[in-house]
This record gives structure tokens, C-alpha cells and sequence, in this order.
């Protein structure tokens, strides 16, 4: 079987990790949904058959000590934290298709034909495990890894526990030629370029077995040749993936699952979890015999004022309170301009509120409250009747706007994400220097009606193509200016019927007389304040 199949251009399919639920979501749980939730909205934006997942990880030992020291059984405590997750992506407006629990009864089925699979190949065999063990990480750690007193190299105040048992392993050393052959036909497989490296550089010092089994633990699937064992939580939770694909009323079986939306895209991560996403997931699936995913993305990690973010410094940040106190639009338009993906990115709240006020409310949104203004003012409340080929070609933001469509989608498909940003506010800004420069109110006093029009066409057309280019990002937003320019559209909630929303149109410069009739002009964007 193939291993680089690819599927059909109008199909897309990504996911965020399935998200451990040892806690309530934290920023960076929400940092890489946003980013996923934009990708998503950028693919039915242009028409696309999207198919968004996102999820939790529920098995293993942290789980069951973290439901224990509560004193609640392990599916309470799940359910519980499933909760929450639900409630904060709906408060960040986050728009997934599938959900995928790995303690569904559907999930045990395809994990125990997988597993199947990759018994019969021969890949997995019983041997006595020895070694320093992250219950956090859910991992057993090489010694060169550690830090001092034998913590984990990743949670840090987490001290390694020595462990001596009989394990399951996966041969995952078979499987170093051929990584590394995939690796280099498929440069594009890991991305951005740092994380590539890493992987590479991972796998050339030499791959080990790995342990798929632990014993002594109840919080999980049993292993069907050996019920003593359980399943260990990667093994299990990377299935997950496959589960979520599954239509409701499908039988819960492999072919089942794969017939339509496999392989996977996207596979949009942190950078912690590279390694079991990039090496050990599609040695496993090669096991099983299935194609690979097309990308694995692991962006960065948020620090806070420069600092690392932990509970033992209090400097975390809670994802429910700032976006309940912000808004969705202004928490997903930071940390999507202000941080190349797959760098690591730095929440300041003094910026956080300096580049919101600056860039939607100031730029943006006076933008379009002094436009609309003066469409009322002067032109009786309705948008010029004009066509592309009434203004002159010179025009800057005529320039401007008639390549921005195609650049933007450009930066969309290469996940760089801040720079679609850049290159929406250049014209943003342009519009709003152009108006200071072309002085319409003078215009107007001496009679130059053509002009003024002129004018105002150029700028609310250009205001119309940003904030359809930005809806990905910032949807309500989006909406509100749509809305008040006379489009009965709502970006949280469009189809992929062309016949709608189409694409190719929305993203050109020179359509806003389809719909001429201007709203009355209402903020978009409230300035914000850093509360006291």
C-alpha cells in the first residue's frame, strides 16, 4: 500500500492534538484551536469540504491519580473536564466538526482492530521495561533527557519515578529506514523547518522501542492478547484521530473510518508532542498499513512577559477570563497577528490592548465608521454606482486590493498566518491615509461629485475586501462590517454553496456595487481598557 496518497483538493481535513484532560483547558490548548478554527474557516471559506478535529485524551495513570485526589471516579472527572473544554470553545467561537473522546465504546472498537493489525505484523512483543518514568508526560524518559535529581526536561518541578515492569513494546527500530526515506521524498511532511530539523536529528542518533503497555492500572483499554496489560496512552490516544472520522451512524470499524477523509491533512500540534506525532504515529501507521497524514505542523510555545508560564510562578493566563473580559474577536486576532506560527509567542497585556485599540478599533474601525459616514453625508446614504472600470487603474488602493485576494489566500495556504495579517492592514492603512490625502470634504464644497464618489467607492471596497479576508480570524467582526454594508452574510455561520458565498468573487477588488444599499454605521470594535 501507498504510503503518500493524497486526496482530493476540494477535501480537507486537520486536527488539533486530543487534549489531556488532567485539568481545564489552558491558553495554550486554546492558542492551537484558534489557530486550527482560522485554517478550518479559511477552507469552507473558499469552498472546501472541511472536516475540523479537536478532542480529549482521557486514559492512562495522571488521570487516574488526578479523579483519585478528587475523590471522583475517572469518567466523572472526564466528563467533567470535557465540559469545560466545550464551554471555552464556544466562548472563542471555535467552529470543529468532530469531537473525539478516547473513552467512547466506538474509539475501543478501532483500537483494538489497530492493535490487531500491528500484532499480526509481528510489531509487538513482550519485554521487561527499566527506566526513569514522567507520569506527566505519560513517557519513559532517556537519562540524557533529564534534568538535575532526575526531573523532567519538560515538567520541570515533575520528578521521574524509576520503574522495573514487563511492558509491551512497539518495534519502532524497524522502522528507521523508512522514516527517513519518507523524510526526505516528503520534505513538506514536517513543518516549519526548526521542527523538521529536530526530528531529523532525533532519529539519526537511532531509534529504540517503545512501550505500548503498562500494568497495575485499571484507567484504560486492556490489551485483547493479555487483559493484565493496558494500553499505554499514545498508542491509544493517536487513534483517536481516526475514530473522529466516523460518521454517526457508521459501524465502528477501520475501512469504515478511512473511506473518506484519510489521511489527514493537517495535524496541528505543540511542538512538546512533535516527536509521537512525527516519528512514532506514522511508524505505526505504516505497521497497520495505512497511508500517512500530509503535515504535521508543531508551532510554539506562549510565555507570559518574557517568563515561562507554571502555577508555581502564578503567572498563568486563563484562557475563560480574558476572552469573557475581551471578546472572542480581539483574543483570536492577537495571538494570530502578533506570533509567527511555529515560533514561540509572548502574551503582554499592555501590548495586548495597545495592538487591539490600534489595529481594529483606530485603523479598522474608524475606518469604516468615517466612510460610511461620509457615504451618508454625502452620497444620500448609498454606495457610489460604480464599476472596477470607473476608477482610474492608477488608483493605490485599486493597486492595492487587486492583488491582496490572491496574496492573502497565498499566506492562508502556507499557515503564515501573521503575515496575511500584515498584508490585510497595509491596505487598512493605506485606505485610511488616502482619504486624509484625497480630502473628500473639500471635494465636496467645491462640487467635484465624481470624485468624492470615486473616493468612497475605492475605500468601502476596500474595507469590504479586508474584512472578508480577515473573517477566518475575526468572524464577528467580519460580520458586523458585511452586515452594515448591506451583505446578508454571517461568517459563523456560511456553508460551502458557492451560490452563497462565492470565493473567487469576494476576494477581488470592485464587487460592492452587487449590493449597494448602506446600513446605518454602528462600532465595530469598542476600545479596550486593561482593567484596574
Amino acid at each position: 500500500m501507498s504510503y503518500y496518497s493524497k486526496q482530493n483538493n476540494c477535501k480537507f481535513s486537520l486536527t488539533t492534538p486530543l487534549y489531556y484532560v488532567n485539568d481545564i483547558p489552558h491558553i495554550g490548548s486554546a492558542y492551537t484551536t484558534i489557530i486550527a478554527d482560522v485554517i478550518a474557516r479559511y477552507h469552507r471559506l473558499k469552498g472546501d469540504d472541511v472536516l475540523f478535529i479537536t478532542g480529549t485524551d482521557e486514559h492512562g495513570q495522571k488521570i487516574q491519580r488526578t479523579a483519585d485526589n478528587r475523590g471522583l471516579s475517572p469518567q466523572v472527572h472526564c466528563d467533567e473536564i470535557v465540559q469545560s473544554y466545550h464551554e471555552l470553545w464556544e466562548l472563542l467561537d471555535i467552529r470543529f466538526d468532530r469531537f473525539s473522546r478516547t473513552t467512547a465504546a466506538r474509539h475501543h472498537e478501532i483500537v483494538k482492530e489497530f492493535f490487531q493489525r500491528v500484532w499480526e505484523r509481528g510489531d509487538i512483543y513482550l519485554d521487561q521495561q527499566q527506566g526513569w518514568y514522567c507520569v506527566a508526560c505519560e513517557e519513559f524518559k532517556e537519562e540524557r533527557e533529564l534534568l538535575d535529581n532526575k526531573y523532567c526536561n519538560i515538567h520541570t518541578n515533575q520528578k521521574t519515578e524509576w520503574r522495573d515492569e514487563a511492558n509491551y513494546f512497539f518495534r519502532l527500530s524497524q522502522y528507521q529506514q523508512q522514516l527517513e526515506l519518507i523524510y526526505q521524498e516528503r520534505p513538506d511532511f514536517i513543518q516549519p523547518q526548526s521542527r523538521r530539523n529536530e526530528v531529523l536529528n532525533f532519529v539519526s542518533s537511532g531509534l529504540k522501542d517503545f512501550s505500548i503497555s503498562r500494568i497495575n492500572l485499571e484507567w484504560g483499554f486492556p490489551i485483547p492478547q493479555d487483559p493484565k496489560h493496558t494500553i499505554y496512552v499514545w498508542f491509544d490516544a493517536l487513534l483517536g484521530y481516526i475514530t473522529a472520522l466516523l460518521d454517526e451512524e457508521q459501524e465502528p470499524t477501520l475501512e469504515n473510518a478511512l473511506a473518506k477523509w484519510w489521511p489527514i491533512n493537517l495535524h496541528l500540534i505543540g511542538k512538546d508532542i512533535l516527536r509521537f506525532h512525527a516519528v512514532y504515529w506514522p511508524a505505526m501507521l505504516m505497521s497497520a498499513g495505512l497511508p500517512l497524514p500530509e503535515k504535521v505542523f508543531g508551532h510554539g510555545f506562549l510565555t507570559k512577559d518574557g517568563q515561562k508560564m507554571g502555577k508555581s510562578l502564578g503567572n498563568t493566563i486563563n484562557p475563560f477570563a480574558l476572552t469573557k473580559h475581551y471578546g472572542s474577536d480581539a483574543v483570536r486576532y492577537y495571538f494570530i497577528k502578533e506570533i509567527e506560527l511555529g515560533k514561540d509567542g509572548d502574551f503582554n497585556q499592555e501590548r495586548f490592548v495597545k495592538i487591539l485599540n490600534a489595529d481594529l478599533a483606530n485603523d479598522f474601525g474608524n475606518l469604516l465608521n468615517r466612510t460610511l459616514g461620509m457615504v451618508q453625508k454625502y452620497c444620500n446614504g448609498r454606495v457610489p454606482q460604480l464599476k472596477l472600470d470607473d476608477i482610474p487603474q492608477d488608483n493605490r488602493l485599486r493597486l492595492i486590493g487587486q492583488v491582496l485576494g490572491r496574496e492573502v489566500s497565498e499566506s492562508y495556504d502556507e499557515l503564515e498566518l501573521n503575515t496575511a495579517c500584515e498584508k490585510i492592514f497595509n491596505l487598512i492603512r493605506s485606505s485610511n491615509k488616502f482619504i486624509d490625502e484625497s480630502a473628500p470634504w473639500s471635494l465636496y464644497k467645491q462640487e467635484k461629485q465624481s470624485e468624492v464618489e470615486q473616493i468612497l467607492y475605492a475605500v468601502i471596497e476596500s474595507v469590504r475586501l479586508c474584512s472578508f479576508l480577515l473573517s477566518p480570524i475575526i468572524p464577528n467582526i467580519s460580520t458586523k462590517i458585511y452586515q452594515q454594508l448591506g451583505f446578508d452574510i454571517d461568517f459563523n455561520n456560511i456553508s460551502t454553496n458557492e451560490k452563497e458565498l462565492p470565493f473567487d468573487l469576494h476576494k477581488s477588488w470592485g464587487i460592492i456595487s452587487l449590493n449597494s444599499t448602506i446600513n446605518k454605521p454602528e462600532p465595530v470594535f469598542t476600545r479596550l481598557e486593561i482593567p484596574t
